[in-house]
């Protein structure tokens, strides 16, 4: 595993950046808008940014990815990082921090206030959007090549999660990414969605926020219709979405589209199904077009390293 870590972290981060920048020109407009007019590639902002600019998805990972790698699983470092973000445009493709969410706001607001990191979280049951499952992979990196055991490997994705969405609902949607994550990580394949799917559901038991992911776990849920996939901001709908894509998709640029042309929160969608795909088909999977048109390809590259240097001493 040590051998294709590296390529296999790469594969992750690029394939998250590539999906957020193919559906942020695209994002909150309707289904029927993408049925009428399609998106078949990557393309430029109509607000003036430049094609492969990617969106607070990335920016908020790539905070993470450098806090973990600099300070390890320190969340106060990690906040630092997002109010850099946001109030000093870094982690951004062009200078300036763009398309934050209200709840990932109100958590570095009141960070900025002085409140604890892991006290900023928004709890409400209205609060549950996609703004830490879209951020969450660099911490189930990190934890996987932990020796956390299980419990603490997820109570830490909890709380990774209620940085800025603490309602357990939030939590658990992390918890079940995860899962995925890490059966991919030892085998790219299908095959180990439905695996980490089965563990997740086996793990969280009876815990009652499991009831909205439970279509997850059917067995025809790779075979429900576009129609019956939502695909809003909503965490359940983000992860629900992004699950079928990968799974009814056969290679990463055909998931990518079929995640944008959804509709609606398109650049998460696009980002989560991304980050997945990437795994499950490698770097070299991801259409080298896009790869070589993401902003700051050098700096994507340069953060990927150093953060899996850090996962191998780890």
């Amino acid at each position: 595993m040590k051998e294709e870590l590296p390529e296999k972290v790469r594969a992750i981060v690029f394939g998250h950046a590539a999906g957020d920048a193919v559906g942020g020109p695209a994002q909150f407009e309707e289904r029927a808008e993408r049925d009428r007019r399609p998106v078949t590639d990557m393309t430029a902002f109509g607000c003036g940014l430049p094609k492969g600019a990617w969106s607070d998805d990335t920016s908020m990972s790539l905070c993470a990815m450098d806090a973990l790698t600099k300070h390890g699983l320190d969340f106060e470092a990690v906040m630092e990082n997002f109010r850099k973000w946001l109030y000093g445009g870094e982690f951004t493709p062009t200078g300036r921090a763009f398309d934050v969410g209200g709840a990932c706001r109100k958590a570095i607001e009141r960070s900025c206030r002085g409140t604890e990191a892991e006290a900023c979280g928004c709890r409400g049951e209205d609060e549950n959007g996609n703004g830490s499952l879209m951020r969450i992979y660099p911490f189930a990196l990190y934890l996987f090549c932990s020796d956390f055991p299980l419990d603490g490997k997820i109570s830490r994705i909890h709380r990774a999660s209620a940085l800025t969405h603490a309602h357990p609902r939030s939590c658990v949607g992390c918890g079940i990414y995860s899962f995925v994550l890490w059966e991919l990580l030892e085998n790219p394949a299908k095959e180990s969605i439905k695996k980490g799917l089965k563990i997740a559901e086996k793990y969280y038991g009876d815990e009652p926020e499991l009831q909205a992911y439970r279509r997850l776990f059917g067995e025809n849920f790779p075979s429900l219709a576009r129609e019956e996939i939502a695909s809003s901001g909503y965490v359940a709908d983000t992860l629900e979405a992004a699950l079928w894509c990968v799974l009814t998709a056969d290679d990463f640029r055909s998931c990518i589209l079929k995640a944008v042309n959804l509709g609606l929160d398109t650049d998460s969608v696009g980002a989560v199904a991304g980050s997945l795909a990437g795994l499950l088909y490698g770097y070299e999977g991801i259409p080298e077009e896009w790869r070589n048109a993401l902003c700051r390809k050098e700096y994507l590259e340069e953060t990927a390293q150093n953060f899996c240097e850090k996962l191998l001493s780890l």
